[in-house]
């Protein structure tokens, strides 16, 4: 029997919605290896490797491998003051968009956006210290998430890397000892992902600020104030040893970086903030324009800054979710009915708070049914703890409450 036509095979493919040059491809693949019938299936697959919401019902708040903070962003197509001043009419910046915003929730004389929290560390590497020494304490010399090492950074952005102290302890001294006529800053790196527990010491910021050099420290998850105060009963306990923007530079730090898509609940970028003529530099160094971000990236940021500025946290989907009582949880969980509504305890996730956990709530199944939950529509993310499948309620927006049963109903 003669195979079907490629264009005709491609057509009977429509009701999937892939744009018909790409039912071409999956027609003429599923005739080239002699089975056409395949066809609907291989445009289901490539389905599923386009960008889609999933319901993350991991118990993991901020997942790397699902976007990190969950965010809706609603943006107008209509031109924006990206870079115009409204007032003069002549050319702006863009970093004059959000930068004030984020200064004023960090305490910060001026503040910076980039692409993400790397490229926060390369640039004002690259700005402040190409060609000189950079003081970094040999605990501090990491690799976090996605394969970001400090000494390949350092590498990047032409500044010499120096290791003071050892692995589990570094003095103020051992910096001040460090410090030559090529030295330009001391770098101060979050661990994030891990934690050093035992006979340790590490220098505080304030240890360090007396020295004559900037510090520059990177925290890392983005938590702009320890004091909260977008939350009505100010920081819950699980962030109470997180680093934070405001009080590091109240430490006497002159710069720190941190990203927007963690504990800020912004999306994906980098935050430079401190001293105005530290960031200026920042700003002017030509790498700036590389790693600058776009403006959708700005519009949703600046929401993110107004409403915790504003002090609503229920703006800002991670908040919202972080701050949900058990009691509430438990209700949902037990209203699904499906499952064995259980207490779990979800992470704040994506290098954040190692250790750290969050009382939560949701069911458990007996089995590994995480195929068939990614199988779903939308697909559904899940845990295997002990044999069984955990669906952590937390991290559930209330509105895929249905679907998650309906999911859960039609396992076999």
């Amino acid at each position: 029997m003669r195979p079907p036509s490629v264009d005709a095979l491609a057509r009977s493919l429509a009701s999937t919605g892939l744009p018909h040059p790409l039912l071409v491809d999956v027609a003429r693949r599923a005739i080239a290896e002699g089975h056409p019938e395949a066809a609907a299936a291989l445009a289901r697959d490539l389905q599923r490797t386009l960008l889609q919401p999933v319901v993350n019902a991991t118990g993991v708040l901020l997942h790397t491998n699902l976007g990190r903070a969950p965010l809706a962003v609603h943006h107008p197509a209509r031109a924006t003051n990206l870079e115009l001043d409204l007032d003069t009419g002549q050319r702006g910046s863009r970093h004059d968009r959000v930068g004030p915003l984020l200064a004023r929730l960090c305490g910060a004389e001026r503040a910076m956006v980039v692409n993400n929290n790397a490229a926060a560390v390369l640039l004002v590497l690259a700005a402040l210290a190409a060609g000189r020494e950079v003081l970094v304490s040999r605990g501090e010399s990491v690799e976090i998430g996605g394969g970001f090492r400090v000494p390949e950074v350092m590498a990047q952005s032409g500044a010499r890397l120096v290791d003071v102290g050892t692995t589990n302890r570094t003095r103020a001294g051992d910096y001040a000892q460090a410090i030559t006529p090529r030295t330009s800053l001391v770098l101060k790196v979050h661990p994030s992902n891990f934690r050093v527990e035992g006979f340790t010491e590490a220098a505080a910021v304030a240890d360090l600020a007396p020295l004559a050099l900037p510090v520059v420290a990177d925290i890392g998850s983005g938590l702009v104030d320890a004091a909260c105060p977008w939350l009505d009963g100010g920081p819950p306990e699980w962030l109470l040893d997180e680093p934070a923007a405001r009080q590091t530079l109240d430490a006497g730090a002159a710069l720190v970086t941190f990203s927007g898509d963690k504990l800020l609940g912004g999306p994906q970028a980098g935050v430079i903030a401190g001293r105005a003529d530290l960031v200026a530099a920042c700003a002017a160094h030509p790498l700036a324009r590389a790693l600058r971000p776009g403006e959708l990236v700005l519009a949703a940021l600046q929401e993110v800054c107004l409403a915790l500025l504003r002090r609503d946290a229920d703006a800002v989907p991670f908040w919202r979710m972080a701050r949900t009582p058990v009691a509430v949880l438990q209700a949902r969980a037990e209203a699904l009915g499906v499952g064995t509504p259980v207490t779990l305890d979800a992470l704040p996730g994506a290098g954040s708070l190692p250790g750290a956990t969050l009382p939560s709530f949701g069911i458990t199944l007996d089995g590994d049914h995480l195929g068939a939950l990614r199988a779903a529509d939308p697909p559904i993310v899940a845990r295997v703890r002990d044999g069984r499948t955990a669906l952590d309620l937390r991290t559930v927006d209330p509105a895929d409450d249905a679907h998650v049963a309906a999911a859960v109903r039609g396992l076999r």
